[in-house]
């Protein structure tokens, strides 16, 4: 049935027509089929079921190029013992030591909670990065059910690590290459796999070259987080991160490399050249105290950068704001950076998110996948065409979003999850949660 979003202002990041004043988008089976004014459609379609947007600001769908849905229940937790004073600490004492413990019902809960903070804050695609030793087999698709319940865009992966034994890594490629697989059959039109691996300083060359035999996807990795991954592959293989990953095969148009935080101008080439996307999470790295991504270098040598949250947030809007005032901060310079910004959150991401789904997504035109959200942001200044992104990085949040559309399926209207008892979520969540923080000693 073809569905009519009327009455509001329509931003669509489409060069070609920017901005619809008292708009409407028509759409149908999920796809777009026109963008106009209110009148004209309701008009030339008074069959379309309504959704009003009420005056607000009608937009393509939020994207996040990394998060990491498993860390939804470290809110809030203290894990006796674990004071870290630099990287390596943190992912050893809070991180490898949550994921050792996660139980696929742990991981499902945790899918389901991060992916209604993402409905709510206006997320209708999602890239994550999953980790759960504590059982690994099966654990993709917990995340998975969520998401299709859900209505929510996912591409998923298992992070292969060595750093719990040979056997656990094995069974992590093999997790990757199962999910690969079930993709391959899936008809919801909302998955989609990639393999998925932590980072060069806990894998092995045998996991490596094993997990290359194992896929026909692109890889997802952290590179070069922190000082430590670098320094520890000069020692190893006395070579950057990025020729190690070349060297496997892992580069190419279908890999995303999270962070990029130490890199030389060859590896930024070879990034380039090879077509591999990277990835920045300003709010985690300034967390983490790892350093920081620079951005301006990665996109002046031609590559495609995005921009996640890393299990910092579930509202890109957040890291968006973030991303906008480090790149300054780290440059010294209060002029630069806000358009690559909202390139990578709105352009680049989009670019991903079309290159693993097969689908144009984050732009609002005839043929794009009918992702769409409603926020109810009311300017006090003038908004056109020429000042759109500033509105958006100094004016909303995700708490202004009020309609969520994913795939032309509404997930929430007026704020109100719609066909989801988020209530018996909620409690099944904190149930689970529990269980975690019991097996860690916390309390």
């Amino acid at each position: 049935m073809k569905k009519l979003l009327t009455n509001g202002t329509v931003l669509t990041r489409d060069a070609a027509q920017p901005m619809v004043e008292q708009g409407a988008v028509l759409f149908e089976d999920g796809v777009i089929v026109e963008v106009g004014t209110t009148a004209a459609l309701e008009q030339a379609h008074p069959d379309a079921e309504r959704i009003d947007a009420k005056g607000g600001i009608i937009l393509p769908g939020f994207i996040n190029a990394h998060h990491h849905i498993y860390s939804a229940f470290a809110r809030g937790l203290s894990i006796p013992g674990s004071c870290a004073t630099d990287f390596p600490g943190v992912l050893e004492g809070t991180w490898w030591n949550i994921d050792r413990h996660l139980m696929r019902p742990m991981t499902r809960m945790s899918a389901y909670m991060t992916l209604i903070e993402g409905i709510r804050s206006g997320v209708t695609t999602i890239f994550d990065h999953h980790a759960s030793f504590g059982e690994i087999e099966g654990s993709l698709d917990e995340i998975a059910e969520a998401a299709t319940t859900l209505g929510v865009r996912a591409c998923l992966c298992y992070e292969i690590s060595d750093r719990d034994g040979a056997e656990k890594a094995r069974q992590s490629v093999l997790e990757n290459e199962r999910f690969e697989n079930y993709c391959k059959t899936d008809k919801s039109g909302l998955l989609a796999a990639m393999c998925g691996m932590h980072a060069s300083f806990t894998i092995s060359e045998e996991t490596m070259t094993f997990a290359r035999e194992h896929t026909d996807t692109g890889f997802h990795i952290h590179v070069c987080e922190g000082a430590y991954d670098r320094d520890h592959c000069s020692a190893t293989y006395h070579e950057t991160v990025v020729h190690r990953l070349a060297r496997h095969g892992i580069l190419g148009e279908q890999t995303i490399c999270g962070h990029c935080v130490y890199l030389t101008d060859e590896d930024r080439r070879m990034l380039a050249e090879t077509g591999t996307a990277v990835v920045h999470n300003p709010q985690s790295n300034m967390g983490n105290a790892v350093g920081v991504t620079d951005i301006l270098k990665l996109i002046g040598a031609g590559v495609t950068v995005g921009l996640g949250t890393d299990g910092f947030t579930s509202d890109i809007l957040e890291s968006v704001k973030t991303a906008n005032v480090l790149v300054k901060h780290m440059n010294q310079h209060p002029s630069i950076g806000f358009g690559e910004v909202m390139d990578m959150a709105f352009v680049n991401n989009a670019k991903l998110a079309d290159r693993h789904f097969g689908d144009t997504c984050g732009v609002i035109r005839p043929g794009a996948r009918a992702d769409l959200i409603v926020c109810d942001y009311r300017p006090m200044t003038r908004l056109g065409p020429d000042n759109i992104n500033g509105h958006i990085t100094f004016g909303m949040n995700g708490h202004n979003v009020t309609i969520t559309i994913c795939g032309g399926r509404v997930l929430m209207q007026d704020r109100e999850l719609v066909g989801i008892d988020e209530e018996k979520i909620q409690h099944e969540c904190r149930a689970q949660a529990d269980a975690l923080w019991k097996s860690l000693g916390a309390h």
